[in-house]
């Protein structure tokens, strides 16, 4: 039987459609929850060679007696909020704007429509400065990396040295896959001809940006693991196995 609401039928597919929705709730609802009371909690972030990179570049000043992760969390999170994908994905999971191809919101909006040029959505707008922002961030991380290999006792390879080192390459791969990557190298051309190189890296950053969805989750996931591999490695639930 058909899904119904007062104004009709929601949809006549009879597959699993509501999958996809419920997962990404389930997902993003817990990654903000646990993103959140790490960012908060304000401890267990550095521990020899490592920095979580929710704390990343870790900024320690006088005057902000909060949680330094506050100071710079706000440009990956609005980098990933107003990011095209994740748009889709909680404009369908969140706000059932629609849910699923073929299937009606809960509430009709036939006439209503306006897409994103309005307040609030006006201002997704704004994901470019974010891309510019948070690959700054991205740097710091890429630095925050190469110094994971450097002990007291000079260079070696420990668990968390590679798992800072993955992170950052797929974090990097969700940012140059981004749509914003694609038009700054590729952005404002009429001819390709007479710009070779951008053309070049427009067609590479258009192949990866195929795969958008893709590096979205597996960098959410990593992010989120890097972190906790650093917080079980300072509270000592865990010791960093080191291979070289």
């Amino acid at each position: 039987m058909a899904n119904t609401t007062t104004e009709g039928p929601l949809t006549l597919r009879r597959d699993a459609w509501w999958v996809a929705p419920l997962l990404t709730v389930i997902v993003l609802t817990a990654f903000g929850i646990y993103a959140t009371w790490r960012a908060l909690e304000g401890r267990y972030y550095e521990v020899g060679p490592y920095l979580s990179p929710f704390y990343s570049p870790l900024i320690l000043v006088d005057w902000w007696k909060f949680s330094p992760a506050i100071l710079i969390l706000w440009a990956p999170l609005g980098f990933r909020v107003t990011c095209y994908y994740y748009r889709k994905a909680y404009y369908r999971s969140f706000f059932w704007s629609p849910p699923a191809c073929a299937v009606r919101g809960l509430k009709s909006r036939q006439g209503k429509y306006t897409g994103e040029t309005r307040f609030p959505y006006i201002l997704q707008n704004v994901h470019r400065y974010f891309f510019y922002a948070a690959t700054v961030v991205l740097a710091f991380l890429w630095y925050d990396a190469f110094k994971a290999f450097f002990f007291e006792d000079g260079f070696g390879v420990g668990v968390g040295s590679i798992v800072l080192l993955v992170n950052a390459a797929l974090l990097t791969m969700y940012s140059v896959s981004c749509h914003s990557c694609r038009h700054l190298v590729g952005g404002k051309l009429d001819i390709f001809s007479s710009c070779p190189t951008r053309y070049r890296l427009w067609r590479w950053v258009s192949a990866l940006n195929e795969h958008h969805m893709f590096w979205a989750w597996i960098s959410l996931f990593g992010v989120a693991l890097a972190d906790l591999y650093v917080r079980l490695v300072a509270t000592g639930t865990i010791i960093d196995v080191r291979l070289i």
